[in-house]
This record gives C-alpha cells, sequence and structure tokens, in this order.
C-alpha cells in the first residue's frame, strides 16, 4: 500500500477537463498525484477534510506580466493567494529576455525593481528564478519588443535584413531554451512600429517547433477592433502557427452594443480550420503605463528620447495638440476615469489614486498639460487605471467556447516595495472574483465551466503534458477552495487584499497556502516547451 504525504477526503472534484464534479480521495506523494479513488484505508502524513469544499488544479495564468515583480519577490502571495499555481509570462511584446550586452531590457522592468539583469537569455533567467526561489510555477514566452530591443530597433521602421535575421536568430534560440510562443504588443512600442510583414517572418522562424503559438496583444485602435483580430489571424495562417488573441475586450464606445462583430472573424477562421482561442480579465477598466497613450512618433527610440521629446516647448506644443485629438487614433478622452495607479517619487505619492481630472483641477491646468506633466515629472515612472469596457461586453466573451481566463497582472505581496502604489485589483483578485462574481452570483457560467477556462483549457493551449488536470501522475498543482465564501476582496480604491475562499495550495506537491495563509515555501518550477512538463 502507498503511504501518502497527503490525502484529501470528502470534497468535490472538478478536474479541470469540464466534466461534472464527482466525490473522491485524492493522494499526494511528492509532487505527484498518485491516486484519485476511494482511500480510506490508506494511510497519509497529512489528511485534509474538505468535505463542503471545491478540489481543482490550480489555475494557470495564461496572460501574466508576473516576469516583472518576481524577479524582487518570489513568493508571488497576489496569485498564490487566489489559487495561481502556474504563471505564463512574456506578454503583450515584453518579455525578460534576450538582453542586449550592451544596455538591458529597457522596458519591460518594472518600475520599482532594483534587480541588476545580469543574464542575457532565457536559459540565464531561469536560472535567476530558480536560484531566488519561487512559489508559482513559470512557463515562458518570448516578446516581440525584446527581440527589437536586444538588437536596438526602437524607431519606427521596418528591420534591416541584418536586424530581422538577428531576432529570427534570437527567437530560435529563445525557443529552443524553452519558450513556448512569440508575443506581440501591437499598440505598446516598439512592436507597435512592426508592420504584419516582420511579425510573419519572425513567427514563421518559430513555427518548426511543435507546440509553438502566436500570441498578441493586437492594434485596438478606434475603428480598428475587427481589423486588429484579422492581423491576428493572417499571422497564424501565413506563418502556421495557432493565435491565442489577448485580452479580448471592446475599448471603443461605439461598439459597445455590437460585441459580436469581434467574434465574427474567428468564426469564419476556425470554420476555415485555424487554431484560435482568446484570454481576457474580468474587469471593466485596463491597467498600463501613463506614456503607453502617447501618439507613438513622441515614443519612438525610446524611453530618453520621449522625454527630451515632450521637455522640449516646440515638441511639447505638438504633442499636446495630438492629445486633443483623442487616444489610440480618435477615441475620445474621459479624463475622470483615468486614475494615477503608481508614481516613483515620494512629492508625487498623494496623486495615487485620483484621476487625471481631479489633478487638473487641483493644479488649474488643462488634462492634457497634467498628462504630459506626470510623465516627465516622474521620468515615465507613472501608471494608470483607465475604465474603459462595459460590463455586459465582459459577460459575452467569457462565454464564448473558445475564451479563457489570464489576469493580465502581476504577483505582488500587499507588505512588499509596491505597496504604496495603487494597482489594477486583477492583481489580487481575478480568479475569485470570475468564481464568485460570475459563476455564483451572476450563473454566466457553471462552476465546472469556469474551472475548466481556467485551468484544463490553458493548459491545452500550452502544450502542458501533466499539469491542468487532475489526474493520477499529473502534477500535484492543487487547490481546495469553498464555492459559498470566494470572492475577490481587492477594488480600484483599495487593492492590497488577497481574496477570499482559497483554503489549500499545493505547487508540485508542496503546501504553499495553509488555512488561507502563505506557509513561505518556494517549490514553483521553470516550466520549458518540449519538456514532460
Amino acid at each position: 500500500m502507498i503511504h501518502f504525504d497527503t490525502i484529501i477526503r470528502g470534497g468535490t472534484i472538478i478536474d479541470g477537463t469540464g466534466i461534472p464534479g464527482f466525490q473522491k480521495d485524492l493522494g499526494i506523494k511528492q509532487d505527484r498525484i498518485c491516486a484519485i479513488e476511494d482511500l480510506s484505508k490508506a494511510n497519509s502524513f497529512q489528511t485534509i477534510y474538505a468535505t463542503g469544499l471545491i478540489v481543482s488544479p490550480g489555475f494557470i495564468d495564461i496572460h501574466s506580466h508576473s516576469d516583472r515583480t518576481l524577479v524582487d519577490d518570489g513568493g508571488a502571495e497576489s496569485k498564490i493567494q487566489q489559487g495561481v499555481t502556474t504563471e505564463v509570462v512574456g506578454n503583450c511584446s515584453f518579455s525578460s529576455f534576450p538582453v542586449a550586452t550592451d544596455g538591458g531590457v529597457l522596458i519591460s522592468r518594472s518600475h520599482r525593481s532594483n534587480v541588476e539583469y545580469d543574464w542575457t537569455d532565457l536559459d540565464g533567467f531561469s536560472e535567476f528564478l530558480e536560484k531566488k526561489g519561487i512559489s508559482v510555477n513559470i512557463a515562458h514566452q518570448l516578446g516581440h519588443s525584446a527581440l527589437r530591443e536586444a538588437v536596438g530597433l526602437l524607431d519606427k521602421r521596418p528591420p534591416n535584413p541584418d536586424e530581422l535575421y538577428s531576432m529570427k536568430r534570437l527567437a530560435v534560440e529563445s525557443v529552443e531554451q524553452g519558450a513556448f510562443s512569440l508575443t506581440t504588443g501591437l499598440t505598446l512600442v516598439p512592436s507597435c512600429y512592426a508592420k504584419t510583414e516582420e511579425i510573419i517572418e519572425i513567427a514563421k522562424a518559430i513555427a518548426q517547433f511543435p507546440g509553438c503559438f502566436y500570441a498578441t496583444h493586437a492594434r485596438l485602435w478606434a475603428n480598428m477592433h475587427v481589423e486588429a483580430v484579422e492581423e491576428a489571424l493572417r499571422v497564424g495562417l501565413e506563418a502556421n502557427l495557432p493565435v491565442q488573441y489577448s485580452h479580448m475586450a471592446i475599448i471603443d464606445s461605439r461598439l459597445f452594443d455590437n460585441p459580436e462583430v469581434m467574434l465574427k472573424p474567428f468564426e469564419k477562421a476556425i470554420t476555415q480550420g485555424q487554431d484560435v482561442t482568446y484570454d481576457m480579465y474580468p474587469y471593466i477598466a485596463a491597467g498600463m503605463h501613463l506614456s503607453q497613450m502617447l501618439p507613438e512618433w513622441v515614443q519612438e527610440g525610446g524611453i530618453n528620447k520621449m522625454l527630451i521629446r515632450i521637455r522640449n516647448p516646440i515638441f511639447r506644443k505638438k504633442t499636446l495638440a495630438s492629445l486633443k485629438l483623442g487616444w489610440f487614433k480618435g477615441l475620445p478622452w474621459d479624463w475622470g476615469k483615468i486614475i494615477i495607479s503608481f508614481v516613483n517619487s515620494r512629492k508625487n505619492t498623494s496623486l495615487v489614486g485620483k484621476t487625471i481630472e481631479d489633478i487638473a483641477i487641483e493644479w488649474k491646468r488643462e488634462p492634457e498639460d497634467v498628462f504630459l506633466q506626470l510623465i516627465d515629472k516622474e521620468n515615465n515612472q507613472v501608471g494608470c487605471i483607465m475604465i474603459n469596457r462595459r460590463e455586459d461586453n465582459i459577460q459575452y466573451f467569457m462565454n464564448q467556447p473558445y475564451a479563457m481566463f489570464g489576469s493580465d497582472g502581476n504577483a505582488i505581496s500587499k507588505s512588499g516595495i509596491y505597496s504604496h502604489d495603487k494597482p489594477h485589483p486583477r492583481f489580487y483578485g481575478c480568479y475569485p472574483r470570475i468564481f464568485g462574481h460570475y459563476v455564483r452570483e451572476e450563473s454566466v457560467l457553471s462552476l465546472e465551466e469556469a474551472v475548466y477556462k481556467s485551468t484544463g483549457f490553458p493548459s491545452w493551449r500550452m502544450g502542458f503534458k501533466k499539469r491542468g488536470t487532475l489526474k493520477v501522475n499529473n502534477y500535484a498543482d492543487i487547490i481546495i477552495w469553498n464555492p459559498d465564501t470566494i470572492i475577490d476582496k481587492s477594488t480600484f480604491q483599495d487593492p492590497h487584499h488577497y481574496a477570499e475562499g482559497i483554503i489549500y495550495v499545493w505547487v508540485n506537491g508542496i503546501q504553499v497556502v495553509k488555512d488561507g495563509q502563505h506557509t513561505g515555501e518556494r517549490p514553483g518550477r521553470v516550466i520549458r516547451r518540449g519538456n514532460n512538463n
């Protein structure tokens, strides 16, 4: 008879495949699930009684930016305590590799990080994380902006033949080291400077590797929502790669009443045999650096050149005139819905939590001028939350068969170096909000559907072989939670609150949350494409 490390008795198992929940015991030994059956006669070092509770795979956050924050704090508390056991990072074109030997990553670093980037590739970054110790598993993607930065291509122009060759070579090298996909951020510099053909050529270079895919934060400009989807599908079709469309949403209020227009290209592509899925988060607001909303020409050449431009009276006047036309090529500003989430200097900490409109009234200046002054005074280290979505659209998109969930957030701690910021509540509450609000309160999805979209489905997209579902011999990434109490507690006004209802969490068989509290353990691993993961 197997002597288990842990036996979980009496819980309702929702295994991540989408099938109805069932009641059985589950046995853990070392880092694996060793039995799902009646274990009433088995022995174990620890027994957990889970009657009335849900036993499910740990959530797989397929759209995370925690590679920016785990370098400082590997505890990943805001994610672990909402049930996330695996983070898929490198999204929106920003990965922490490759790093140019003469300068490092210019854009993708966290605004608070004091860690020196002494690595140049995925192997080096993975070694750093594993040596430091992390509480969650990490799966890396390769960012297109990182590729452009690594070859010194920060301008709005196509790559020359040598630059394109170097980006393709670095892409292949990254995938060989374990990266799962190529990501783009086509409203974000410098990725946004690329024409579709550049992206296709890089994507073709990695298409030779089984399981690779293309993930994109698309060109979601005003009046271009459908075109953004079509461009993503074109890249996948011509490069022969599956497509993961990132954080599906409508941000142009003129389309709020017609969300189905976003899905027609998906439906057409799927009927023609394309492999297409998307991720989304359950909030009506986005989070970003304030400068991401500047015109592309202002940001060209990198942060230092951008700051020089907005500090030059002639360019500043031109920038102000451009801002008055709206953002994202025509969307009108609503300055009362843009909330400052972090600043770098102590002298401006009182501005965190205020809207641009609030600050404009306080400073007796035009909102556009406040916008530029904040970027200038904070040397670009200023973030915001923008309320730009509608609730019924969120429910519509999450209920589609090709939808899965990702937070678009970072792993932080409420007592760490980010504690004075007011980050997006998705950092703390994405998954409990899905299960507490959208499953229990709104009945948008069943428990089984929501678990599948948070575990088995993203696992399938990533090509994980032994994660994302509760099966014998799979890795023991397991959570136990209360379906009657699970809920997010983080708000836009007061974000630093851990979620409720997540009682136990195991990562690779090690208990990381016990009775709702982080144990301090750091058993997370770097998951690499092609390994027995």
